[in-house]
């Protein structure tokens, strides 16, 4: 089977991290690409769950802006509690 060229821009903190765990794992990027191109194909699927993490929803977010310039005025303030272990 004739191979191709394909290009296309990734971020590239995403590439230096890819590439690490490429390279931990013995393998090229190139390599994982055609593994997932390969397993999408026979699949005729995304081969792994794709979804938004409710954590990251507009209104936490909101929220969490909300608290870091209430800490950092002053207005609120950090507390230790028993809720956390320590290890």
């Amino acid at each position: 089977m004739a191979q191709v060229l394909v290009n296309f821009k990734l971020d590239e903190e995403d590439k230096k991290g890819m590439e690490e765990v490429c390279k931990a794992l013995g393998m090229s990027m190139s390599t994982a690409f055609t593994i997932f191109a390969k397993k999408m194909r026979r699949e005729k699927r995304i081969p792994f769950d794709v979804s938004i993490d409710p954590f990251y929803s507009d209104s936490n977010v909101a929220y969490f802006k909300k608290v870091i310039k209430e800490i950092e005025s002053g207005k609120a303030r950090l507390e230790e509690h028993d809720l956390i272990d320590e290890v």
